[in-house]
């Protein structure tokens, strides 16, 4: 089942998600203009969106808050407003606060979306500083307009497929802003499953190019729901991310890893290196202090997840931290991509929020 349609499966069957408490917190949509997205080359609106959950008697309390930070996934997984409506995430904090699941706290989702669906996170000379955005730019903003704890030991990430990929980079490289971090269903961390250079995308774009002028390919892949191009529009990102040309002289602005001669596959070796020093499965190394230095790290992932390379990287990823003896939890469970994610007995409520609830603090330690 294609993303789109497992997420609306979702929304639709999610099961009655009404309130089970009288008291409930406030929805509040925000935009600010990103710093970090400010003058990037290929056009990104720096104007971004929150979708910010406020405790129950937020508004009549002077008490400070700890924050959770969720970050959405990218292509058609949906936006910031969307996923909040999907996995009823008001309703879930509400239930969980009322039940003394977790601690009253605020919940900010992020908007992300690129002009192709999304930075992946990732701080690019092309699309801007997507890492930069939220870490700095958010954090900033929130802690500014919000009564929050503003330390890193009341901060805690998380986020789904790009989301989850983006949590653990960012949780990587700015553990020193967040002291707790949760990725579900994690995407691209590393090669492995249908991730890899032979996938058909790559030679789906060498023959998108050679048919179609630059201006038609943007056109196509900036639409939404066609799902034949999910994967394409996917590597197209991550290229944008990963390796890309700012002053435009190649295809999308970005060079691939991998191209074609009819059937004869051409692998570009610098190209492919740049990707691979992004894939936050090998960023562990390079960030052990900071991965050590947090209070809790973890990741799970469907046993049942239809996107292939998602329980191959996120296994691959934990071994390498054990290895690397970096503390965490990681756990497969029955379920898919977006499925057993949102509901009362979907991991968001079961897990992820008692996670944050346990490793983040409600007076400020800095």
């Amino acid at each position: 089942m294609k993303p789109f349609l497992l997420c609306l499966f979702v929304f639709i069957s999610g099961g009655n998600l009404s309130a089970q408490n009288s008291i409930k917190g406030k929805v509040i949509i925000e935009k600010f203009v990103a710093p970090s997205l400010q003058g990037n080359h290929a056009g990104e609106d720096p104007m971004r969106r929150l979708t910010i959950y406020l405790p129950p008697g937020y508004e009549a309390s002077k008490q400070r808050y700890p924050v959770i930070y969720f970050l959405h996934g990218g292509m058609e997984m949906g936006g910031d407003s969307i996923v909040m409506a999907w996995w009823r995430f008001h309703e879930l904090m509400d239930a969980a606060i009322q039940n003394g699941r977790i601690k009253p706290m605020i919940l900010v989702l992020p908007n992300s979306d690129a002009k192709l669906g999304s930075g992946f996170y990732t701080n690019s000379t092309l699309t801007g500083n997507w890492a930069d955005y939220i870490a700095k730019d958010v954090v900033a903003y929130i802690d500014k307009r919000y009564r929050t704890i503003a330390g890193r030991h009341s901060r805690g990430l998380s986020g789904q497929s790009m989301g989850g990929h983006g949590a653990l980079k960012i949780g990587m490289l700015y553990p020193d802003v967040f002291t707790a971090v949760y990725a579900l269903s994690p995407g691209n961390l590393g090669w492995g499953g249908d991730f890899s250079l032979e996938m058909s995308a790559f030679k789906h774009m060498d023959s998108y190019r050679n048919q179609y002028s630059e201006a038609e390919i943007m056109g196509d892949l900036i639409k939404r729901n066609d799902f034949t191009k999910f994967y394409t529009k996917a590597m197209a990102n991550l290229a944008r991310a990963y390796s890309p040309d700012e002053a435009g002289k190649t295809f999308l602005s970005a060079k691939m890893p991998v191209s074609y001669s009819g059937d004869r596959m051409m692998v570009d070796e610098e190209t492919k290196r740049k990707w691979e020093a992004n894939f936050p499965i090998n960023m562990i190394e390079s960030h052990l202090a900071g991965l050590k230095s947090l209070t809790a790290l973890k990741l799970d992932w469907g046993r049942n997840e239809e996107i292939k390379n998602v329980p191959i990287a996120s296994l691959q990823f934990s071994k390498k931290l054990e290895a690397n003896q970096v503390k965490h939890f990681a756990e497969e469970y029955i379920g898919g991509h977006v499925s057993h994610i949102g509901g009362f007995e979907g991991r968001i409520y079961t897990e992820m929020l008692p996670f944050f609830d346990t490793y983040l603090t409600v007076e400020s330690k800095e």
